[in-house]
């Protein structure tokens, strides 16, 4: 090898360290305005009688042999509330044989607001691994979707997540959303809060969530979301007689909390192929004796690491965070559980909230008490990975402002907008790649090759 070639090679070699071993803060840099919002008008109701819309799922059960089957009506007739589900076959010569589901059905005013007719029905019994057609509406209003079951709760079974937070509905969450359709690996989608930005209208108008459900329909009526709740989901309003909490919210996007023993639809679990994963509320009661507190004590104790080796948690507020933006705002809940994590060896936490990527090395700081001035994070194996990813494009804009210099702790940040993806290989090997909207295109701006902490306790 000649000493150009040698140069060259340290180039490159250089250059892989620099992304991989971290502390890089890309050069990439986005416009820092305000993201346009995409008008009421973008998303009309469709045209017909009383034709369903805002058809989304969620997965329906703890073990994902059930699937939640959302949608709005704008009348309450006989039958609405129907879904009609069969076994997609092979041949069109074998009749499949369809069954139904009959769902609840709701509706909910807020300030001068009121909704549609709002259609829940869990779908139970299905099989493992296998796509299912189904249907909703009557008559000439009959919409058709489809969905495909995870496979059965398991170790080394492949399962690939998508990963988006703070979403909105602007022409950049547009690019962010149809980036992560693009790409047929995708299978279901740990969404880690901030969803319509219905909020930032004046007097929340609810309208901006049934164009946020319509919207989403394209992705989010064959694939189901994982849903958190963040801060703009609160709602809370008293100047405009709207003193409960989570109101539009808990109407809209129903979960299954029960099957994981939680009391509230804010923080619950589920198993889904070779993934426990673990959703918690950033904007409820999390101290000691709390209801949230003590279902997650349990919660990690029923963690079967044999069966679902991946544990992963979803939260809003960052614990770790080197943008000005936000700035520590999870820090009483970091404290509050990071030793609970560190000790059952959760391999990542995934937060939004923050308008900007961030992905940690590993590292805790769960040595701290009030008088050792033990402070500082430390690198520690048995540490979850934080990914902060509340860059999906929504109309606040990017938060482009980080620390200097860079903490130790973070391994890659970047101002842009984006989504992410987790292809679980087997149990001690997953892909992370985090893809910028870029040029119009998902460009690969991070990817990670994650080492599992209960299996193969290795530093990536």
């Amino acid at each position: 090898m000649n000493s150009i070639h040698f140069f060259l090679l340290s180039l490159v070699l250089l250059n892989i360290t620099t992304v991989i071993n971290g502390g890089m803060t890309s050069k990439y840099v986005r416009q820092a305005l305000p993201s346009i919002e995409m008008s009421l008008e973008t998303f009309p109701p469709p045209s017909g009688h009383n034709v369903p819309e805002q058809v989304h799922l969620t997965q329906g059960d703890h073990d994902g042999r059930a699937m939640i089957v959302s949608w709005v009506t704008p009348l309450n007739l006989a039958g609405t509330n129907v879904v009609t589900y069969w076994i997609a076959g092979n041949s069109s010569d074998v009749k499949p044989a369809k069954k139904k589901a009959h769902g609840s059905t709701s509706s909910y005013r807020f300030y001068d607001y009121t909704s549609g007719f709002l259609h829940h029905a869990n779908i139970k019994g299905l099989e493992y691994d296998t796509k299912y057609i189904y249907e909703v509406g009557t008559a000439k209003s009959v919409r058709q979707f489809h969905f495909t079951t995870p496979p059965k709760v398991g170790p080394d079974v492949p399962y690939t997540f998508g990963i988006i937070g703070d979403l909105g509905q602007t022409y950049a969450s547009n690019e962010t959303l149809y980036h992560y359709m693009s790409n047929p690996k995708g299978q279901a989608v740990l969404f880690a809060g901030d969803l319509s930005y219905a909020d930032d209208q004046p007097n929340h108008d609810q309208r901006k969530w049934d164009t946020w459900g319509r919207f989403m329909e394209p992705c989010a009526a064959y694939q189901p979301f994982i849903f958190a709740a963040g801060n703009h989901e609160i709602d809370f309003a008293p100047e405009i007689g709207e003193p409960h909490a989570f109101k539009p919210y808990m109407h809209r996007y129903p979960n299954s909390y029960k099957s994981s023993g939680s009391i509230s639809p804010l923080w619950y679990s589920v198993r889904r192929g070779p993934a426990h994963i673990i959703i918690l509320s950033s904007y409820s009661a999390y101290g000691k004796y709390t209801p949230q507190y003590l279902w997650l004590e349990q919660e990690l104790k029923n963690v079967n690491r044999e069966e679902t080796p991946w544990l992963i948690v979803i939260v809003h507020s960052p614990w770790y965070n080197s943008n000005n933006y936000h700035y520590m705002e999870g820090e009483s809940m970091r404290i509050a559980f990071e030793s609970w994590l560190v000790n059952s060896k959760v391999d990542l936490v995934l937060a939004g909230h923050v308008h900007a990527y961030e992905r940690s090395e590993r590292f805790s700081n769960i040595k701290y008490n009030i008088t050792n001035g033990l402070s500082t994070p430390v690198k520690d194996l048995n540490a979850p990975m934080y990914i902060t990813i509340g860059d999906g494009g929504n109309i606040e804009g990017i938060a482009n402002s980080y620390t200097d210099p860079q903490p130790s702790y973070s391994a890659y940040r970047e101002a842009s907008f984006g989504h992410a993806l987790l292809e679980i290989k087997n149990k001690t090997h997953a892909l992370y790649t985090w893809h910028r909207n870029q040029d119009n295109e998902p460009v690969a701006a991070d990817s990670i090759m994650l080492y599992n902490r209960y299996n193969l306790q290795t530093d990536e």
